[in-house]
């Protein structure tokens, strides 16, 4: 792939008024506290569909022949929402295909937003299937949930926001799943200025692009239950541009514990009053837990959504037992 700054320059120009830009930069005085230096949290939980997952979407229907159908996609959740509400107001029609594990409750939110909800099998591999199909017998566009260069240049527009919002800025900390968004972050960051450490954080178990850079090359790996749920699922084996992306701009790769995110997700609610998905909270995570022990700051972390189950939300800000598949996560009260 070859991304240019320009590119995401652009990217800003065609997702205003669709995306929220320039979302909030604020500090945490708790964390800055506990670090011993300026941290920042960039506020993504703003945009309309709850996630940051709207500004590659958005991007990428911008992009589209005039002439295109209809939009598809795979997926359960931000993405799925994101690319229902990107075709909405672009006038398209949109078919997101989902497996019939799917919760009801999902569903029903793609389709509030205007969109097709077509179930289809019981795995996400099967649904897969009928993107594709639409996308080969239908004529309809596909929009990649990370590794599609519109959707890459569209997150990147974050990193611009952060260097913008906060020039001194010094490292980083961007969850990491398929690499869209960090590698379109990182990408930006650095072509900025050079100097910016920049590290991603997941979960410590199913996380694809970690192994993936790990061997050199994308590998398969078990997806597996996490707070972390959104940063879930592998990056393709046949990746075309997050793998090197991740691989050339990211400095490091820091895995935290569920009951790391766990503490994390409850110092969120509790010390900076916000709402947040597991996956938003792993950067204060690395931090809580001593797993980036030199943060430089000034610093930021990017709270990427607040599409949580609020019964399972509940159960973490009291403290209570959570499920995770066939395991229990074991409760822990909040202490600051």
């Amino acid at each position: 792939m070859t991304l240019a700054l320009a590119d995401i320059i652009a990217a800003r120009r065609a997702i205003a008024g669709i995306a929220s830009l320039d979302t909030p930069l604020v500090p945490s005085p708790y964390l800055s506290a506990r670090m011993g230096t300026d941290i920042h949290l960039k506020l993504e939980i703003g945009q309309a569909t709850g996630a940051f997952k709207l500004r590659g979407a958005a991007n990428a229907a911008e992009n589209l022949p005039e002439d295109v159908p209809g939009v598809t996609c795979c997926s359960t959740g931000n993405h799925g929402r994101a690319v229902a509400y990107a075709a909405r107001i672009r006038g398209l029609r949109a078919v997101i295909c989902m497996s019939k594990l799917v919760p009801k409750a999902k569903i029903q939110g793609i389709e509030a937003l205007g969109a097709e909800a077509r179930i289809v099998g019981r795995s996400q591999d099967e649904a897969q299937i009928e993107a594709t199909r639409l996308v080969e017998e239908e004529g309809f566009a596909e929009i990649s949930p990370f590794d599609g260069p519109a959707v890459i240049a569209g997150q990147g527009t974050i990193g611009l926001e952060l260097i913008e919002q906060c020039p001194e800025l010094t490292t980083v900390l961007i969850p990491l799943s398929g690499g869209g968004l960090a590698g379109g972050v990182a990408f930006a960051l650095k072509s900025m200025k050079p100097s910016i450490r920049v590290i991603g954080v997941t979960m410590e178990n199913g996380a694809a692009m970690h192994a993936a850079l790990a061997a050199g090359k994308p590998v398969p790996v078990e997806e597996v239950p996490s707070l972390a749920d959104s940063l879930g699922g592998g990056i393709g084996s046949a990746n075309t541009h997050t793998f090197a992306l991740c691989r050339d701009y990211l400095d490091e790769i820091v895995l935290v514990s569920e009951s790391d995110i766990y503490r994390a997700m409850q110092t969120h609610y509790f010390e900076d009053r916000i709402v947040c998905e597991g996956a938003s909270a792993v950067g204060a995570a690395a931090l809580l837990s001593g797993r980036v022990r030199d943060p430089r700051g000034p610093a930021a972390t990017i709270i990427t959504g607040r599409n949580v189950d609020m019964s399972v939300f509940t159960d973490i800000v009291n403290g209570r037992d959570v499920r995770l598949g066939d395991t229990t996560l074991e409760g822990q009260a909040y202490a600051a």
